[in-house]
């Protein structure tokens, strides 16, 4: 009996240790924070427009909520919105609501559904039909326009159907989509005017451009697919910017000159749609003209003011013209180094800098009646995103927000309340509604930690200094039941590429829960952001000018150095893994400096920078023409002889961003110089490896580490 007993204890406690120590599988560390494990949230929390109203979704019903009173509503139920919209139960949860819009909507199919609100109660207008080909679409009031093909469509708000563009799809002409690649901040090519009679538009001629193959392995036989990719030095698409008048239907372009492969960004409508304003910059992206054009005969109007730069320009973000003056906009700027806020006139008289100082302005959110604008920025810590108020005139800045760690707010239309949803190190997620002076009305929504019952290991943050004085910011991450007296293998994982930055105090404080997978199987892990990384200000960016690959890896082996410091860590056995522009930096330092790593994982890799496209590479690296030492300096095809250990290069066979060509003119360099190489390719995958097969990508990653370092 006592043994009996005694095994039932032992058994219970087995089973309550294993409560608490719970091991990531593959699925969970790579899914798992958007399925099993993802953190508690309030579904499509929005403000309601119009009003100081929220609203969000749970359990298949809508709720509304008024602030400040925050008496809490149930507004309509899935059954309902069936009722409603079908006469039946057709849907089995509520579609995903675009609140945002002056009218809120949702799509099913190619149908569009425009939503009312009379006495308080949802009101849903019957369909609004658009091509089944549709994409691209822009949602303004009740006026919907989208791309079929290559060309430009529009249903006005009396459900006319409007033609706008009608090229060949053999003329390589794209309308109404993003250009430029997808650079300078641009992620869309259509622009619906303040008042809704005008609709402007990208038109991109590709037809100078080389085709590139990406071929369809799928089916049989395979199919070539071409695309248009643009390669550092060579020719480059033209772009213009059409204006549609809805009411004459007719077309005129903007008159913004030549040369023609010129870059056009920052497309910001006038609110009395008077006039259209663009930043026209040169190819070099060290010359920018922020001009004036008229609406309705393309004329230029004026350049109201000219930035250049020793280095890059980069305009991201459109003017934001301040609400009740049509003559007075913020316009942000890189000029004294960090990222922040101008306020001008139209006539392009400087009146003030709104923000100043040695951090960054994250984002533009809206503005308050008292003057304000409401922005979120680095000011406390580069690693954290904060909320304030800025007085426009002044700059007077106040703190809105609570909390260490990177918040996202939204503000609501009046610019009264924020909806403030936050995380850091240890706070899966918090979110708060506040006032725009900063006073909290109420936490909606405290989260669990949905990992308390898995091992975790132990998350250091770290500061080392680059050769320069500058800091540089790290995490370090240590075996679970780590045992100062081993030595561990260890994994730096890296980035290090532009307008990306891995280490910010958010949840996971690993960053990664791959890495804590690793961690939980016997690895150090390392990650820091060096130079030429984003959200540190442009001296800091720009370290790498002309030289990619070059000051990025003598900040990373400043952490290799720090690394090989600690006693538990096993220099012997280092390896380094990245992606992308990590998967250049970690080929980069298997060749440039061998030896360091005992085993390396690099994935969709640039290998030579001639063969990238051209908006990305020129602002970095100038043209070939003009840099060829740069170019022949990170060209690791004349390097591979180097390579000591093992490499494992993954490249997808669909990759229209990195292009397969990089890593096979890598493979017939290796058997060129008789090196041996570890290959593998992702068929029907893209620039990542994305879905359930990511899970096979990171075990194939982690059993490489496994088979060779471990």
């Amino acid at each position: 009996m006592k043994k009996y007993l005694l095994l039932l204890s032992f058994v219970s406690g087995a089973f309550g240790l294993s409560a608490q120590n719970k091991q990531f599988s593959m699925n969970d560390a790579v899914l798992g924070l958007r399925t099993n494990l993802a953190v508690e949230n309030l579904s499509q929390l929005s403000w309601l427009p119009n009003e100081d109203a929220y609203v969000f979704t749970k359990n298949n019903q809508v709720f509304k909520t008024a602030v400040p009173s925050m008496k809490e509503t149930p507004w309509i139920s899935l059954s309902s919105f069936n009722q409603l919209v079908f006469g039946k139960d057709s849907l089995r949860t509520i579609p995903a609501i675009h609140w945002d819009n002056e009218v809120p909507y949702f799509q099913l199919k190619n149908d569009l559904y425009f939503l009312g609100n009379a006495s308080n109660n949802l009101l849903v207008e019957r369909p609004f039909s658009i091509d089944r080909a549709a994409e691209n679409l822009k949602v303004s009031g009740r006026m919907v326009a989208y791309t079929v093909g290559n060309n430009l469509q529009l249903v006005d708000a009396q459900k006319n159907k409007h033609v706008i563009t009608n090229d060949a799809e053999t003329a390589h002409i794209k309308n109404g989509q993003s250009v430029h690649r997808n650079e300078f901040g641009i992620d869309g090519g259509i622009f619906i005017s303040p008042k809704q009679n005008f609709v402007a538009f990208y038109r991109m001629d590709e037809s100078m451009v080389n085709d590139y193959p990406v071929i369809n392995w799928a089916v049989t036989p395979a199919k070539n697919e071409n695309i248009k990719y643009p390669m550092s030095g060579g020719k480059s698409h033209e772009v213009t910017i059409g204006v549609y008048n809805i009411a004459t239907r007719k077309t005129v372009f903007l008159k913004t000159g030549t040369p023609k492969d010129q870059y056009l960004t920052a497309v910001t409508w006038s609110p009395d749609e008077q006039h259209i304003y663009v930043a026209v910059l040169n190819r070099a992206q060290n010359h920018m003209w922020l001009n004036q054009y008229d609406a309705r005969t393309g004329d230029l109007v004026k350049t109201l003011f000219e930035e250049k730069n020793d280095k890059y320009v980069e305009p991201q973000h459109p003017l934001t013209f301040i609400p009740g003056k049509n003559n007075e906009f913020l316009w942000w700027s890189e000029r004294d180094g960090f990222a922040h806020l101008y306020r001008y006139n139209t006539s392009g008289k400087l009146l003030n800098a709104v923000t100043s100082g040695s951090w960054v302005v994250n984002e533009l959110i809206g503005f308050t009646k008292s003057n304000e604008v409401i922005i979120s920025s680095t000011k406390e810590s580069a690693k954290e995103k904060h909320a304030y108020a800025v007085n426009l005139s002044t700059g007077a800045m106040k703190r809105l927000d609570q909390g260490n760690g990177v918040h996202t707010v939204d503000l609501s239309q009046s610019g009264s309340y924020l909806i403030d949803r936050y995380s850091n190190a240890t706070t899966p997620r918090n979110i708060n509604v506040v006032q725009s002076n900063g006073k909290l009305v109420k936490n909606i929504l405290t989260a669990k930690d949905p990992l308390v019952s898995y091992e975790r290991p132990k998350v250091q943050e770290v500061t080392l200094m680059a050769d320069d004085g500058t800091p540089l910011f790290g995490k370090l991450i240590y075996p679970t039941n780590f045992d100062p007296a081993k030595k561990y293998p260890t994994i730096v994982y890296l980035y290090n590429g532009p307008h990306v930055q891995l280490i910010t105090d958010n949840y996971p404080a690993s960053g990664n829960l791959w890495y804590e997978y690793m961690a939980q199987r016997g690895y150090v892990i390392f990650t820091m952001d060096g130079r030429g990384s984003g959200n540190r200000g442009q001296k800091f960016e720009q370290a790498t000018f002309r030289q990619l690959g070059t000051v990025e890896m003598n900040d990373q082996l400043v952490g290799v150095n720090y690394l090989k410091g600690l006693s538990f860590v096993d220099a012997s056995r280092m390896g380094v893994h990245g992606w992308s522009f990590g998967g250049f930096m970690t080929t980069s330092l298997m060749l440039r400096h061998p030896g360091v790593f005992k085993v390396a994982v690099a994935g969709g890799p640039v290998i030579d920078w001639s063969m990238y496209e051209i908006m990305y590479t020129e602002r970095y690296m100038d043209t070939p023409q003009e840099n060829p030492k740069g170019y022949a300096d990170n060209n690791l095809l004349t390097k591979v002889e180097n390579l000591k250990g093992k490499l494992l290069m993954i490249h997808g066979a669909q990759d229209d961003v990195v292009v397969w060509q990089h890593s096979m003119k890598f493979i017939k360099a290796c058997v060129d110089k008789n090196v041996q190489l570890d290959y593998f390719v992702y068929p029907g995958h893209p620039h990542n490896v994305g879905g359930k097969d990511r899970v096979h990508l990171m075990q194939k990653i982690a059993d490489y580490f496994d088979d060779y370092l471990k």
